[in-house]
Formats: structure tokens, sequence, C-alpha cells
């Protein structure tokens, strides 16, 4: 299935519905003031109290002013109020709500408990105590209604935050730099566009309701300026002998709000990509297949491959790339979750952390890129990577370059807002200062060295329009291109199907042969990690309990109880399975 070169947005029924009544609704806020109409909605007239007729379609009122014509000349007031109320609560609410989630934990607390309980009282109630306080007068209803939508906006906006503050697209910003303000405008914000569109529309209804209440009960817009809510009040008087009055301003509130509401729906659609998308069946090209670009078994077996450079002597010199030496995090006066971890990790060298989910695997390597969890303590007498303290400020630019990581879900490692070029090519083009086409090609390159052909065309696609092994690989490419001393690869294979797995593996091992950097590969199965690490440190309860050379775990040469468990945990083909299947494959 592919997504078909001749799709193109179109505008849906709803869309179309909205945007006519709001068109209509804005050519008679501008156009009426030009018209009679305007002198018939505005001039006293001894024509007071008139039933409908031909020259009156709904009457007249007490001052013999048209009632049609006072519903149409309010339409432009009320569509000025209602937008400058709406505008006032989703600011606000978008400051308040993103900005919360860039604060220290200790303040964001104290914020969103103040959120919750702005949020727990009705917006009106709100909105009548600041109009009281203001007085009574069109501006004041504006500021009393924006305002008083502040809070619940603020509160649906920071849970929204908080889910995607949590994806690895942000931790992977974080660990290159990016400044928050930079985070929240790039990557939170485009994220939340679908329930920002929609919430945007309820709340401009919501505020065209508040706005007439407050007009009605006298709070509001006075005399001689009139809005819906102000005819409704005028009408109030005749209500039981001539309803009619009141008509074409309900109307009007009605058609206003149900115009943005439809609008709101068709945005939230159209700002999902894959509502877009139209699919047709094709047949799969050659060049559109993923393909392996060197053999199987030479990539897992460890050997070489032509034109491979060792490490360096300087480098090895050096000392190790990694030192973690009394590793400890700990919830603040609560359980430690690593216990006093210490290994190294040498230049060129595969190691393994593998251990059960809760063991502290990813906790222990998120603190070595320094991305420690917050609200834990890490504590060491050393964590260093290639002589930064990781536990200090470490240069970002100097780590972007250096270091590279492959999380665990490949359904989160993009951000789906943004196309995949972008993504893939910011070190090379932020960290290492390449232009266009030095970036371009150099990522073309990587794409096809992990087997992801038709690399331009790719790069111009969204992350959903990948599979999840062709994000992962990907994600290797990436790392791959900026020739990093270390890449962290947390659980890479967990969310994959077996075949993809296996693809996986080979362009980690591949990338550790070709580019001789440095790994730490995190899973909690043992039959992979025997296949392409160096050193297996096995981890239970946040600490390590044993220590092997990838040999020791093939011929099973293992002494911790829960080494042996683990062992037996895994999967194993009998002596004639395997030799069956391997006659089939060679006929």
């Amino acid at each position: 299935m592919t997504r078909s070169d001749d799709s193109r947005p179109r505008i849906g029924a709803a869309m179309a519905a909205g945007l006519t009544i709001l068109g209509v609704l804005i050519l008679i806020a501008i156009i009426v003031p030009m018209t009679p109409l305007w002198d018939a909605a505005t001039k006293l007239t001894p024509d007071a109290s008139l039933p409908p007729s031909a020259a009156h379609p709904l009457g007249t009122d007490d001052f013999g002013r048209d009632n049609v014509a006072r519903a149409l000349a309010a339409t432009r007031l009320t569509l000025l109020m209602t937008l400058s109320a709406t505008a006032v609560s989703i600011v606000g609410g978008v400051i308040a709500g993103v900005g919360v989630w860039l604060l220290p934990a200790r303040p964001r607390q104290a914020v969103l408990r103040l959120i919750d309980t702005g949020a727990a009282y009705p917006a009106l109630i709100f909105a009548l105590v600041i109009a009281s306080i203001l007085g009574s007068s069109a501006q004041s209803a504006v500021i009393a209604i924006g305002l008083a939508g502040i809070p619940s906006f603020a509160r649906l906006m920071s849970n929204l935050t908080a889910g995607i503050s949590t994806r690895e697209y942000v931790a992977t910003a974080r660990f290159l730099g990016v400044g928050p303000l930079r985070i929240a405008l790039r990557h939170v914000l485009p994220n939340m566009a679908e329930p920002l569109l929609v919430l945007s529309a309820t709340v401009f209804a919501l505020s065209l309701v508040e706005l007439s209440a407050l007009s009605f009960i006298g709070l509001g817009v006075q005399s001689p300026e009139f809005d819906f809510g102000r005819i409704l009040n005028d009408s109030l008087t005749a209500m039981y002998v001539q309803p009619y009055q009141a008509v074409a301003a309900s109307v009007l509130i009605v058609l206003t709000g149900l115009s943005a509401m439809l609008i709101g729906d068709a945005l939230a659609a159209r700002a999902n990509p894959r509502s877009l998308m139209k699919f047709r069946r094709i047949p799969q090209p050659p060049s559109a297949r993923v393909t392996s670009v060197v053999s199987p078994d030479a990539e897992l077996s460890g050997a070489e491959p032509a034109g491979a450079v060792p490490p360096s002597a300087a480098a090895a010199a050096a000392g190790p790339l990694v030192r973690v030496s009394g590793l400890s995090i700990r919830v603040p006066q609560g359980a430690e979750l690593v216990r006093d971890v210490s290994f190294e990790i040498e230049h060129g060298q595969v190691v393994a952390l593998v251990g059960e989910s809760g063991s502290g695997k990813s906790l222990t390597a998120m603190a070595i890129a320094g991305l420690q969890t917050e609200g834990l303590e890490t504590v060491a007498e050393e964590l260093s990577f290639a002589g930064m303290d990781m536990l200090r400020k470490p240069r970002r630019q100097r780590l972007a370059r250096e270091m590279a990581i492959v999380y665990q879900d490949p359904g989160t490692t993009f951000n789906p807002a943004m196309r995949m070029g972008p993504q893939l090519t910011e070190v090379l083009r932020v960290y290492h200062g390449m232009r266009g086409p030095e970036y371009r090609s150099t990522m073309t390159r990587a794409l096809e060295t992990v087997g992801i052909d038709d690399a331009p065309r790719r790069m111009k696609q969204r992350p959903h329009e990948f599979s999840g092994g062709m994000r992962q690989r990907a994600m290797i490419a990436a790392a791959m291109s900026t020739h990093a001393r270390l890449l962290i690869a947390d659980e890479p294979t967990t969310a994959l199907d077996v075949t993809v797995q296996l693809q996986v593996l080979r362009q980690l091992r591949r990338a550790h042969q070709r580019e001789h950097m440095s790994m730490l590969f995190i899973s909690h199965d043992l039959s992979v990690v025997q296949e392409i690490s160096d050193l297996v440190l096995v981890m239970k309860d946040g600490e390590i309990v044993e220590r092997l050379t990838a040999g020791e775990l093939r011929r099973r040469e293992v002494t911790h109880p829960y080494t042996k468990r683990l062992l037996a945990a895994v999967p194993a083909l009998s002596a004639a399975t395997r030799d069956a299947m391997a006659d089939r494959e060679e006929t």
C-alpha cells in the first residue's frame, strides 16, 4: 500500500458548511454598517412594537427599531468581542499550560495546583466576579471571559504537554542541548495541533455564550451599543407578548457557535496527516525493498568488513571511553533504584546491560547520556564520557557529536509533526556545520547503508509512513552518519517482530564494525546480546550481579542463579529441528 500521488487535501462537508456560515457572518459584520440596515437598527422611530410584517419580518422593538436589522448589526461587535476573549484564553492557557512544564519540579507542582484549583470552578463564576470588579462595559466583559477561560485551557494544555514531554524525540532534543522555548515551539505545540484546534473552537463557542450571558444580565455591553446578549436583555420585558423579538439574536448565536465547531472539527481532521492519505495497492519495485548490504553471517559473527579501521592507539591509550563508578539512583528520601553500579566501556567495545524490566538498565544508560530522570537523585564517585563529567553540565555540542541514542519504541522516536529529513540531519546541520548538499548526500548514503533505498524520497516523508523496523534503521543511520564514538541502544528490538529484530541487530553490528564505535546495548534477551556483545553485565534490582564475556555466555559458563534463570527462559530449538530447518533452506 502506498499514498496516492494524485491525492490532495479536500474541503469536507463539515469544513464547507462551517466556512460558509462563518463567511456569511463576517460579511454581515462588514457590510451592514454601510447599508440602510444600520439606520433601521439604531435610529428610533414611532413604529414601536409592531408585529411581524413584510417590512419588518420579526417586528420592531419598543423604540421602533427593526429586530432583524438589530441582530444583523450586532454581529460585528459580538464577533470582535468573542474573538478577543478567545484569544486571551488561548494565549494565556497555552503559555501557562506549556510553560509550567519548563519550570523546575517544585515550582511546577505549585503552579499545577493553582491551575487545578482555578479549573475546579465554573468559568462563568470567575467572569461574574471579574466583571463586577471592573464594571459593566464591553471591554470589561472581554477581559473577564478571557481571564476566566485560562485555567481550564491551561489544565488541558498541561495534560497534553505532560504526555508529549516524555516522548523520545523530546528527550533527544534535550540531549542535543535544545533550549526549553525551542522544544515547546518545535516539538510540543505542533504535536498538539489537533486537540488545540478543537479546544480553540470550543472556547470560541463558550466565549460567545458567556459574553452574551454577561450582556443579558447587565454586566456586558451597555446602551447605546448592543450585541446579541444585549438584544436578548432588551427583549426580556416583552418576552411573553412579543417573543419574536429574541428570535433573530438567538438564531445568530446558534449559527455562530455551530460554525466554530464545524470548522474546529474539520481542521482537527486535516491536522492529522493520516487523514489526508489515500491508499492504493501497487506492486513494490525492487528498488523500494529493504536490502541487506552485508552478509548476515558476517554481520552477526563479528567479522570485520573490508576497509574497517580499528580504534587508534591514541584513543586506546587515553583510557576507557566511559567510566561508571559507584553509580546510585534513588528516589529522594526513598528507595534506591540503581545501587553502586560500576563498569567501563573501552573504545570500540560493545557492552550489554541485561536484566528484566525494572532492573535499572535504562536509568543507568540515561545517566551516562546526561539525561537523568526528573525527580530522582543521581550520585556517583565517577560518571564520565570521553573525559566529560556527566554529573555536571556536559558540553552539549560535543555530546551531540560524539554520542548517539537509539530508543526502544520506534513509534515515539521521531516527531510526527515533522518530516524525516530535518530530524535525521539535525546533528549534521547544527553540530557538524554541514551545508545542504553535503548533509543530504551524507544522510542518503547512511540510509542506503542500512538498507533503506530511495532515500531522497524517504526523507521527505513523515514518520508514520515508515514501518517500525525502518524507523529503527533510520535512527541507526543517523548515528552512523555522525561518526559517534558511543551508541546507546536502549532495547532497540523489543517492540519489533522477530524478522525485523534480526535486521536491526545486523545493522547495529555493521555500525560497530564500520565505525568502530563503542556501544552500550540494553536488553532483557540473552540470546540477542550474546551475538553482539563483548562484555555482558547482568542487572537485578538495580545491581550488577554477574559479569560475563560473550564466549562465556554462549558456553553457558554462568554462576549466578538469576543469570541461570534468564538463560533457562530463552527459547531454544532442538538439534533435530535446527537440522530440519537447515535442510529446508538448502532445498
